[in-house]
């Protein structure tokens, strides 16, 4: 029987989440919704999602839906489900919520009485009970309470998606792996000479962008290196369902190839530069992406092949995030909202880098700042809204030919 399945993703980013999807699982009925998309799936299609999705922050499965006005119809809905089908006594679990304009003054308490639901209800079949675990639970269960109506999913990732199992060193600041993979796919990025070309990040910081872009180039599933809660959950535990996992994974590995285009990142923090090989050590990639110390306002662009166009990605520092360093930095802290003039002056210096190649680069660049291109004199094409995690930005996507430059 199908599962009702929920993705939930980052505010904009609904739309290339239905595309992914719709490549990995091509039969599958998508429908975006506000804040992720939803679909039915088995076993095996919840392994496939958890395995090759970018973009989604976990796979969700709807255990039951249904109105509620308080915390005994949450009760009475999370006993509809049996619970038996999904852990046993000897395993864990934990609740936790989200809410969109729930009437419930306690959000615990609502948690508190799903755990109950599902704790009563084992200990009534079997004489025993499920225990607790905050950190690791086996089930890891989401109760999401709007207005009128409630529903309880089973989370089969455990860990977010973002997290991938590569990235051990990180400086200040890092950006989730899943929002570099959204802007990879806003710029339409997929890693072959026809839908991109090149890639470059300036201000690469742990590498998360450019390892990530290494990873689709050399088609390299994301979910590859790490571990998932539904590998312990009770309807993929099963000798056909463990073999069926086994196979996805060998054929996930059996895809891997080498990058068909160059792949470069710079950091004006050496130090940076070194997190940032060892992170694509680990993510299994550091053969196909150049690493190069220098500040974005020096580097010259890489050298392409003739007819590669060029694709420039980055998430530059920016006050509410981290101080710019190189030759932009100021020495005061009070600095850190308005950071210089390094976006004028990383502009100019993409006039003179950058616009001198025949096929031509794009820059795809991440700001909270609203009136950027007007501070790098550029005028945009497109601007993307997309959140970094609480700081509202836009990807802003300038075209680096001499034209696109302001005169003035």
């Amino acid at each position: 029987m199908p599962l009702p399945l929920f993705l939930p993703c980052a505010a904009g980013v609904e739309e290339w989440l239905a595309e992914e999807v719709a490549r990995v699982l091509p039969q599958a009925r998508v429908q975006t919704r506000r804040g992720g998309v939803a679909l039915e799936g088995d076993p095996r299609e919840v392994m496939l999602l958890n395995l090759e999705s970018r973009l989604a922050q976990r796979v969700l499965i709807e255990a039951a839906e249904g109105p509620y006005r308080d915390e005994h119809d949450l009760y009475a809905l999370a006993q509809s489900v049996d619970w038996q089908q999904w852990l046993t006594p000897r395993q864990t679990l934990r609740v936790d919520t989200t809410a969109q304009k729930s009437p419930l003054k306690s959000l615990n308490f609502a948690a508190l009485r799903i755990k109950d639901a599902v704790c009563d209800q084992l200990r009534e079949a079997t004489g025993e009970r499920p225990s607790v675990d905050t950190r690791h639970p086996d089930l890891p269960i989401l109760l999401h309470v709007g207005a009128e109506r409630a529903a309880i999913y089973v989370d089969s990732s455990g860990e977010p998606l973002f997290k991938r199992g590569w990235r051990e060193d990180k400086g200040d600041a890092p950006l989730k792996e899943t929002l570099a993979a959204a802007m990879l796919a806003a710029a339409g990025w997929r890693g072959t000479p026809e839908a991109g070309g090149a890639l470059h990040d300036p201000c690469c910081g742990s590498g998360t962008i450019a390892i990530e872009a290494a990873q689709i180039a050399c088609g390299i599933a994301p979910g590859l290196q790490r571990r998932f809660a539904f590998e312990r959950q009770l309807p993929f535990t099963g000798p056909d369902e463990r073999a069926l996992w086994q196979r996805l994974k060998a054929e996930a590995k059996a895809r891997i190839h080498a990058s068909a285009v160059p792949i470069h990142a710079s950091d004006v923090s050496f130090r940076m530069v070194d997190f940032a090989r060892r992170n694509a050590e680990r993510a299994g990639v550091a053969a196909a992406i150049e690493f190069h110390g220098g500040d974005a306002l020096e580097r010259p662009a890489p050298l392409l092949p003739e007819g590669l166009p060029g694709c420039v990605v980055l998430n530059p520092p920016y006050g509410e995030r981290i101080e710019v360093g190189g030759k932009a930095a100021r020495p005061s802290a009070q600095d850190r909202d308005t950071p210089s003039d390094f976006f004028a002056r990383l502009a100019a210096h993409w006039k003179q880098a950058y616009t001198r190649h025949a096929a031509g680069w794009t820059a795809w660049v991440l700001s909270p700042d609203m009136k950027l291109p007007s501070a790098m004199r550029l005028k945009e094409s497109r601007r993307i809204p997309m959140w970094n995690g609480p700081i509202e930005c836009r990807l802003f996507r300038f075209v680096l030919t001499q034209g696109s430059y302001d005169k003035s």
